[in-house]
């Protein structure tokens, strides 16, 4: 996770940071750094180990390290029958302009914690956009637009356009990283949901269930998601689906899942992650919604379970000394 000290919207790239007449909107920074910590003690309570990236003013993005890259393989058993690499290697994404410095705070941290690092080479967003899926490892692309306003008719007369994040020319570079592995590629149409993490949830042991806003993908996206997951797919209402239900994450802990939401889903969501045998956490990321466009998922970078770490002791040394427990006080204010 993020260190939220300098969480503010300075680029304003996505529709949640600005209000209706396009100006940029303004962060209770001590709001956010309750809901954060908030966010962290609950993962911790949960058995999750949380190293946090320290902070850099400027460079406001870094709260959602969602948007990093992405490990492959996250487990070795999500390899299945395809060829299993020697080692872990983490895939550094290559960011919209406005968050390219992210890429040099990054490499080196995930060096730290063990793994080598490679550049992709094409514009893409890291776990946000690509991640596994029951037997899929699933691409979510959409068209990449120079952010401007665009004049319009009404009040305001201007509208901003912001496209999405990695476009379907990555798609050769990252099916080749996955080798065997089937890529389920999904075209978003909706702007405020820019990555697929916005869009689509899977969960479960094998990650087999997936939570859909269907009005988030095209109508061919909608189609091969269904022929892909079938009856394992939950489509999310609206309601749910503008509370960014889809960025939630899940956890394993003492033998069962944990699905950690953001406060104020639905009860008929809570009641069908329920009956398919996962306990709901709700934890109120709001601030991070309202004004990053990022919600709980956004706020993680999932680096796998913590039996499949390094363990060299350099890098054993350093994840403690990132740790959450070990930078902050038990009551963080």
């Amino acid at each position: 996770m993020g260190d939220p000290t300098y969480f503010s919207v300075i680029g304003g790239a996505n529709p949640h940071t600005r209000n209706i007449l396009g100006m940029r909107k303004r962060v209770d920074a001590g709001r956010a750094r309750r809901q954060w910590h908030s966010l962290a003690r609950a993962l911790v309570a949960r058995g999750v180990e949380v190293c946090v990236v320290e902070p850099h003013e400027g460079l406001s993005g870094l709260v959602y390290p969602a948007n990093a890259g992405f490990l492959y393989p996250l487990t070795f058993a999500e390899i299945g029958a395809a060829p299993v690499p020697a080692r872990k290697v983490f895939y550094l994404a290559k960011l919209l302009p406005s968050r390219a410095a992210e890429r040099e705070v990054y490499r080196p941290f995930i060096g730290a914690m063990g793994y080598e690092t490679v550049d992709i080479q094409t514009r893409f967003e890291g776990e946000a956009d690509f991640f596994p899926a029951g037997r899929f490892t699933i691409f979510t692309y959409g068209r990449v637009e120079r952010q401007r306003f665009v004049p319009r008719l009404g009040l305001p007369p201007w509208r901003r356009l912001y496209g999405f994040r990695s476009p379907i020319e990555a798609l050769d570079e990252l099916v080749g990283i996955v080798g065997g592995r089937e890529v389920l590629a999904l075209e978003l149409c909706l702007e405020a949901h820019y990555h697929g993490d916005t869009v689509l949830c899977p969960f479960g042991p094998r990650r087999e269930f997936i939570l859909a806003y269907m009005e988030g993908l095209t109508a061919p996206s909608r189609e091969r998601l269904i022929g892909a997951f079938g009856r394992n797919v939950i489509p999310l209402s609206q309601h749910d689906a503008e509370l960014y239900a889809a960025n939630s994450f899940q956890v394993e802990h003492d033998r069962r899942l944990y699905l950690f939401m953001p406060e104020g889903v639905s009860d008929q969501l809570l009641g069908e992650i329920r009956t398919r045998s996962v306990l709901p956490v709700l934890t109120d990321v709001s601030e991070f919604l309202a004004k990053g466009g990022g919600s709980i998922k956004c706020m993680i970078l999932d680096l796998g379970p913590a039996s499949e770490q390094p363990g060299d002791p350099a890098a054993v040394k350093f994840r403690a000394e990132r740790s959450y427990q070990r930078l902050f006080d038990a009551n963080p204010q």
